[in-house]
């Protein structure tokens, strides 16, 4: 029984270990900014992602932009003057979300703005390493009838962060598998 027990715990470290190797390799790149999409999506909570959006938004790559897991208290003007940005342009293309506080949240405010906007197509802006998350997280809320393209602002994480994000990746997709969605 003992050598069955380290048969499978030693699988399973191999299959963790590749998928690990996976994960890795499909760390998000940068999408080239001639794409164009119906929306773009930010989620807060790392630098460089609100400048991509608004770089991206103000060359007219996406009808409107949603940045989402803002909070409560911060106003369209304050962010148009902390990212140096046209207030003109939050006026007329970004919505802030503020009801997000985490991945799936996003997921979920992010969904409901698609739905809204009857948007086909959306550009997800979110860092290299996160992106993975981000995007079958809104693969869940939205189905197969939005195509997400992804957009990953370079990082430079650390090992263990890159740990922690893949088995936060590991578990949610699990989940997902078993049909846990929404716990």
């Amino acid at each position: 029984m003992t050598r069955f027990l380290l048969r499978v715990g030693a699988v399973l470290a191999l299959g963790w270990a590749l998928g690990f190797a996976l994960f890795m390799l499909s760390l998000g790149k940068p999408l080239d900014d001639s794409v164009k999409t119906d929306g773009i999506v930010v989620p807060t909570g790392g630098p460089g992602r609100i400048d991509r959006g608004l770089y991206l938004i103000d060359r007219k790559a996406a009808k409107r932009m949603l940045i989402t897991g803002t909070d409560p208290t911060v106003r369209p003007i304050e962010l148009a003057v902390e990212y140096k940005a046209s207030p003109r342009l939050f006026r007329c293309c970004i919505d802030l979300g503020h009801d997000a506080v985490d991945t799936r949240s996003n997921a979920d405010e992010t969904a409901q703005w698609v739905r809204r906007h009857g948007f086909r197509s959306v550009r997800l802006v979110t860092a290299d390493w996160h992106l993975p998350r981000a995007k079958l997280e809104l693969r869940y809320e939205l189905g197969a009838d939005v195509e997400i393209r992804g957009d990953g602002v370079r990082t430079n994480p650390r090992f263990s962060m890159l740990l922690r994000e893949y088995n936060k990746y590991l578990v949610r997709r699990i989940v997902l598998l078993i049909g846990g969605g929404d716990g």
